[in-house]
């Protein structure tokens, strides 16, 4: 296996840790809602890598503030899902990383 330079950990950790919203906001649109508290082992399961769960609360904080994204009670719990702006903030998301991808 080849050694991990710098630049390529530096991309990961940007792609991932750093912008934890776009798992998030995927977990969210194809599940249709989303509980918090099993975010991390979504985003194990789904894309390779995992955070805290505090990490995750802040991030739904931040995007809830940010009306990308609703929560509905169900009884003692949380859900979560897209806002009509969260949906095309995904969706321009994905359409600049597919872009770039490309171009590279």
């Amino acid at each position: 296996m080849k050694k991990t330079t710098k630049p390529f950990k530096r991309l990961k950790r940007h792609l991932t840790s750093e912008n934890l919203w776009l798992p998030i906001m995927s977990i969210i649109r194809k599940d249709g809602e989303a509980y918090a508290y099993t975010l991390p082992e979504e985003m194990e399961r789904r894309f390779g890598f995992k955070c805290s769960r505090v990490m995750v609360y802040i991030v739904l904080h931040m995007l809830e503030g940010q009306k990308l994204i609703s929560s509905i009670e169900k009884g003692r719990r949380k859900y979560y899902k897209l806002t009509s702006s969260g949906e095309d903030t995904l969706d321009d998301a994905k359409k600049y990383l597919k872009m770039l991808s490309s171009a590279l």
